[in-house]
């Protein structure tokens, strides 16, 4: 039973190469069509594409105690004037910007962090 288990693990963990090169085995050398084959790699697209995210939300959570200092560091990173950057720091958690690269992202919640805000990716 035990082998069993552990090839329904190495199955479960197949890429999406190794799927397709599964099914074309199964099918050239053994005449299986195997209907399964396309709910795997369903699954394991859906994996990847999940790994692969390229746009990212800045969300600020909240502005902590030095809430001037996020103010100044919200206007100047989204070209806002101050007293829009100022009503989206009070409204948190709001976007501070969407559909943006990961080392944008992580440039602006690095600058936001040291500004004192707390700040999540999306």
């Amino acid at each position: 039973m035990a082998d069993l288990k552990n090839f329904a693990e190495q199955l479960v963990n197949l890429t999406v190469k190794e799927v397709n090169e599964l099914a074309t085995i199964l099918k050239d050398e053994y005449g299986i069509e195997p209907a399964a084959a396309a709910v795997v790699v369903a699954a394991g697209g859906a994996g990847e594409a999940a790994e692969e995210k390229t746009e990212f939300t800045v969300v600020l959570k909240e502005a902590g105690a030095s809430k001037l200092a996020v103010v100044k560091a919200v206007k100047e990173l989204t070209g806002l004037g101050l007293k829009e950057a100022k009503d989206l720091v009070d409204g948190a958690p709001s976007n501070i910007k969407e559909g943006v690269a990961k080392d944008e992202a992580e440039g602006l919640k690095k600058s936001l962090e040291e500004a004192g805000a707390t700040v999540e990716l999306v």
